[in-house]
């Protein structure tokens, strides 16, 4: 497959993933001065490896919400909290993420994920 290929099968998982609404903004907020960045986000983290079959998307999406909050990169966080929703994780799973980022990552990390978490949650409604 050429990267072309993957990429438009990661832009299409992507959309899946967090709306296309959402996809759009976020391909266009660096102009063209940010589109070959977008086109690796696209052709390899969505294209390769977010559609290998090996985890189920929700998996992905748990997992991604831990690094993101380890990492302490809220913005991140978020995209991929809402993703996370929108594959099915529970609010009960996302927080129970949250409790191991407190015991392996640090407690202040895990508290500004929770924060997060609880906005985007709001956001989302009730469940």
């Amino acid at each position: 497959m050429d990267t072309q290929d993957l990429h438009d099968r990661g832009l299409r998982l992507r959309c899946e993933l967090f709306g296309a609404a959402a996809v759009e903004q976020r391909v266009n907020a660096l102009g063209e001065f940010g589109a070959p960045l977008q086109h690796l986000i696209n052709a390899y983290a969505y294209g390769d490896v977010w559609s290998r079959p090996g985890l189920p998307l929700a998996t992905k999406s748990l997992a991604m919400i831990a690094m993101m909050a380890a990492a302490g990169k809220p913005a991140e966080l978020r995209v991929h909290l809402k993703g996370a929703l929108k594959n099915g994780c529970t609010p009960e799973e996302i927080r129970e993420i949250l409790l191991l980022v407190a015991l392996y990552c640090g407690i202040p990390a895990s508290i500004d994920a929770h924060k997060a978490a609880v906005e985007v949650l709001r956001e989302a409604g009730p469940r």
